[in-house]
Protein backbone atom coordinates (compact mmCIF):
# COMPACT_ATOMS: atom_id res chain seq x y z
CA UNK A 1 0.00 0.00 0.00
CA UNK A 2 1.51 3.18 -1.40
CA UNK A 3 1.57 6.08 0.96
CA UNK A 4 -0.82 8.90 -0.06
CA UNK A 5 0.72 12.33 1.08
CA UNK A 6 -1.28 15.64 1.12
CA UNK A 7 0.44 19.10 0.61
CA UNK A 8 0.18 21.37 3.45
CA UNK A 9 -1.81 24.23 2.86
CA UNK A 10 -1.81 26.96 5.60
CA UNK A 11 -4.32 28.59 4.41
CA UNK A 12 -6.42 26.40 5.02
CA UNK A 13 -5.97 26.50 8.50
CA UNK A 14 -6.73 30.25 9.50
CA UNK A 15 -10.42 30.01 10.30
CA UNK A 16 -10.50 32.62 13.51
CA UNK A 17 -9.53 36.36 13.58
CA UNK A 18 -6.54 35.14 16.33
CA UNK A 19 -5.09 32.59 14.21
CA UNK A 20 -4.57 35.19 11.27
CA UNK A 21 -3.40 37.78 13.68
CA UNK A 22 -0.58 35.83 14.76
CA UNK A 23 0.39 34.06 11.89
CA UNK A 24 0.66 37.76 10.62
CA UNK A 25 2.49 39.30 13.16
CA UNK A 26 4.61 36.08 13.45
CA UNK A 27 5.56 37.31 9.48
CA UNK A 28 5.90 40.44 10.73
CA UNK A 29 8.79 39.68 13.10
CA UNK A 30 10.87 37.95 10.72
CA UNK A 31 11.47 40.96 8.68
CA UNK A 32 11.68 39.39 5.65
CA UNK A 33 9.63 41.14 2.50
CA UNK A 34 8.87 38.34 1.14
CA UNK A 35 7.98 36.24 4.34
CA UNK A 36 5.28 39.42 4.57
CA UNK A 37 4.11 38.97 0.89
CA UNK A 38 3.31 35.58 1.26
CA UNK A 39 1.99 35.58 5.13
CA UNK A 40 -0.84 38.24 3.59
CA UNK A 41 -1.22 36.23 -0.02
CA UNK A 42 -2.06 33.08 2.67
CA UNK A 43 -4.95 35.36 4.51
CA UNK A 44 -6.01 36.55 1.33
CA UNK A 45 -6.71 33.01 0.18
CA UNK A 46 -8.26 32.09 3.18
CA UNK A 47 -10.88 34.57 3.37
CA UNK A 48 -11.72 34.13 -0.57
CA UNK A 49 -9.43 36.19 -3.33
CA UNK A 50 -12.15 37.77 -5.08
CA UNK A 51 -13.70 39.30 -1.72
CA UNK A 52 -10.24 40.70 -0.03
CA UNK A 53 -9.49 42.04 -3.72
CA UNK A 54 -12.81 44.45 -3.87
CA UNK A 55 -12.39 45.24 -0.15
CA UNK A 56 -9.06 46.35 -0.75
CA UNK A 57 -10.00 48.36 -3.53
CA UNK A 58 -7.51 46.71 -5.91
CA UNK A 59 -8.07 44.36 -9.11
CA UNK A 60 -8.05 40.43 -8.29
CA UNK A 61 -5.02 40.37 -10.97
CA UNK A 62 -3.03 43.25 -9.02
CA UNK A 63 -3.48 41.35 -5.59
CA UNK A 64 -2.25 38.05 -7.21
CA UNK A 65 0.67 40.03 -8.78
CA UNK A 66 0.95 41.45 -5.32
CA UNK A 67 1.36 38.41 -3.04
CA UNK A 68 2.55 36.04 -5.77
CA UNK A 69 5.57 34.35 -5.86
CA UNK A 70 7.93 37.67 -6.69
CA UNK A 71 5.28 40.03 -5.10
CA UNK A 72 6.24 43.17 -3.99
CA UNK A 73 3.36 44.74 -2.42
CA UNK A 74 2.96 48.78 -2.15
CA UNK A 75 2.83 50.45 1.00
CA UNK A 76 -0.72 51.60 0.09
CA UNK A 77 -1.57 48.06 -1.32
CA UNK A 78 0.04 46.39 1.83
CA UNK A 79 -2.46 49.17 4.71
CA UNK A 80 -5.63 48.32 2.20
CA UNK A 81 -5.22 44.79 2.84
CA UNK A 82 -4.98 44.56 6.25
CA UNK A 83 -7.82 46.99 6.36
CA UNK A 84 -9.73 44.11 4.22
CA UNK A 85 -8.81 41.68 6.87
CA UNK A 86 -9.91 43.59 9.95
CA UNK A 87 -6.36 44.85 10.90
CA UNK A 88 -4.40 47.21 11.28
CA UNK A 89 -0.60 47.96 11.06
CA UNK A 90 0.77 49.00 14.63
CA UNK A 91 5.15 50.24 15.19
CA UNK A 92 6.34 49.30 18.71
CA UNK A 93 9.97 49.80 19.95
CA UNK A 94 11.97 46.64 18.81
CA UNK A 95 14.21 47.96 21.99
Amino acid sequence: MALELKTYDVAEHLTSEEEIRLYLDAAFEDGDAAIIANALGNVARARGMTRIASEAGISRAGLYKAVGENGNPSLQTLVALLRAFGMKLKVESAR
